[in-house]
């Protein structure tokens, strides 16, 4: 790490090492900070699917504009994370940790408080576009604030568990608030978080750019939202237009097209939004699909257990947050595990692959369930299955993401980790769900009609729903094994491979 070499004072300094840098007394102080942050930014993927029945007897929407309460989120977050990711290389890490704090909180007050419909789907967008400016400075600040490699693999483990468990714990949250508050608690607890993340940012960090940081490409910026957001919008009328209609096919043209052109400038752009160093990279680029195609698969199954807790065995909101608990403590519980313990000794590839099968193992038990399956004899033990394969493959996966770029693109890096998970999760949940709504409708047709045949296609489609998912854990499991390179470690650099060959979590 190096100082800016204009002699800045301690606002403007640049990450130095352990002795010289501001943050290290004040490191795992400045984590729970992130944390705090990333949580609440992952908890709103969830914590509003749990209140949105309470929303909409209040507001009095449609069952169509329902759905644009959470695609409106995903949509602005997902499209806009590119340049999110380089504003805080551009502007500078602190403070656009905090810029996305203040837009956070301000746009969740104003969701909460939404006279109708119209207002929460705007509130819900601006929300998704601060995300996106938090997101990837959040990730990029603990690559810029632990520089033992020991302790940067704890941080990344530590992050990495908090990532996969916020989606769960936002469905319990979400139910506790909705049953014993109001739905509108579940945008006003934002303010929470982001006061009590402003305070800590302000107190403990220093503000951290690159002395040759980079400018902003207007082009590149355009391309870039435009193409995410045809591909995300695209997805999304999938599943509730078809994939043959024109607007779907349209948007998914349309996003591939742009986001297409937009690689193509990036090896010509003297500013690029995305430097194409940062994605070639075979572990990185590895890596990267990697975490969008496990959420991909973690995301659609959350969705349909959801509805099969509910709609099937008659949970409550609350039970239903609950039953998904085993979930994040498995991920929490193999994360730390994985960082603290098997990067010293196992191959980054082989623990991805092996976190992958297990994930796809616990997907294949789900897809086993039935209309009146016991919890703890199917989807319990499958729910820690998918925790641990993911606590596993995708926390490990996260830190290749992250580590061994420039520090001028780290904001870019956690931009990307950030894009793979909300594209993938997108898609997933749209591109997964006509599978399982094709699988009910045949089943429906096919079957005599019989008090519970209903509950029978729904979960006929569910199970297709899971066997897709472990078929997508799988084709990760192989994309990984192909591109992610042998003998990579951890804890040391693999001399033989090269400086540009290798990744480093720690």
């Amino acid at each position: 790490m190096s100082t800016s070499a204009q002699s800045p004072s301690p606002e403007e300094q640049v990450a130095a090492p352990a002795s010289e840098d501001p943050h290290h007394a004040r490191r795992w102080l400045i984590l729970a900070v992130i944390l705090v942050a990333q949580i609440m930014i992952l908890l709103d993927t969830t914590i509003v699917n749990v209140a949105l029945p309470s929303a909409q007897s209040d507001l009095g929407f449609s069952d169509a504009a329902r759905q644009w309460v959470l695609t409106a989120y995903v949509l602005a977050f997902g499209s806009l994370l590119p340049l999110g990711g380089r504003l805080s290389d551009v502007f500078g890490r602190k403070r656009t940790f905090v810029v996305g704090l203040i837009g956070f909180a301000a746009t969740s007050a104003v969701a909460g408080a939404a006279p109708n419909i119209g207002a929460f789907i705007g509130a819900r967008a601006a929300q998704g576009a601060f995300a996106a400016v938090l997101a990837p400075a959040a990730l990029s600040l603990i690559a810029v604030t632990f520089t033992d490699r020991q302790e940067l693999n704890k941080a990344i483990g530590i992050f990495g568990a908090a990532s996969g468990s916020a989606s769960a714990l936002g469905l319990i949250l979400g139910g506790l608030l909705t049953d014993y508050a109001s739905w509108r608690w579940t945008m006003y607890i934002n303010i929470v978080f982001a006061v009590i993340g402003i305070v800590g940012a302000l107190a403990l960090m220093t503000h951290s750019t690159h002395p040759n940081k980079p400018r902003l490409s207007l082009p590149s910026t355009i391309l870039s939202s435009a193409g995410l957001f045809g591909l995300v919008f695209g997805a999304s009328k999938a599943e509730t237009d078809g994939w043959s209609s024109a607007v779907t096919i349209g948007s998914l043209v349309a996003g591939a097209v742009l986001l297409a052109a937009f690689v193509l400038l990036q090896k010509y752009d003297r500013h690029p939004l995305i430097p194409l160093r940062v994605v070639l990279d075979r572990n990185r680029g590895g890596a990267y699909l990697v975490v969008g195609l496990s959420n991909l698969a973690l995301l659609a199954e959350v969705l349909f257990l959801t509805y099969y807790f509910q709609t099937v065995l008659g949970y409550s909101p609350i039970t239903t947050g609950f039953a998904f608990l085993p979930l994040p403590v498995a991920i929490a519980i193999t994360a730390t595990i994985a960082q603290e313990k098997l990067v010293k000794r196992v191959s980054v590839r082989t623990l991805v692959v092996i976190g992958l099968a297990i994930s796809a193992v616990g997907a294949g038990l789900l897809a086993r369930t039935g209309v009146d399956t016991d919890y703890a004899a199917l989807p319990l033990p499958a729910l820690i299955l998918i925790g641990a394969g993911m606590g596993l493959s995708v926390v490990v996966a996260i830190g290749i993401g992250q580590q061994g770029v420039d520090p001028k693109d780290a904001g870019t890096a956690g931009a990307m980790n950030n894009v793979s998970q909300q594209i993938g999760s997108a898609i997933g949940v749209a591109v997964i769900s006509t599978f399982v709504a094709t699988a009910t409708t045949h089943y429906l047709t096919s079957h005599p009609h019989t008090p519970g045949s209903v509950a029978e296609a729904t979960v006929h489609g569910f199970s297709v729903g899971y066997w897709w998912a472990a078929g997508v854990y799988v084709a990760a499991a192989v994309i990984c094994g192909l591109l992610i390179r042998p003998r990579t470690y951890a804890h040391h650099q693999a001399a033989e491979l090269g400086d540009e060959a290798v990744l480093l979590i720690g």
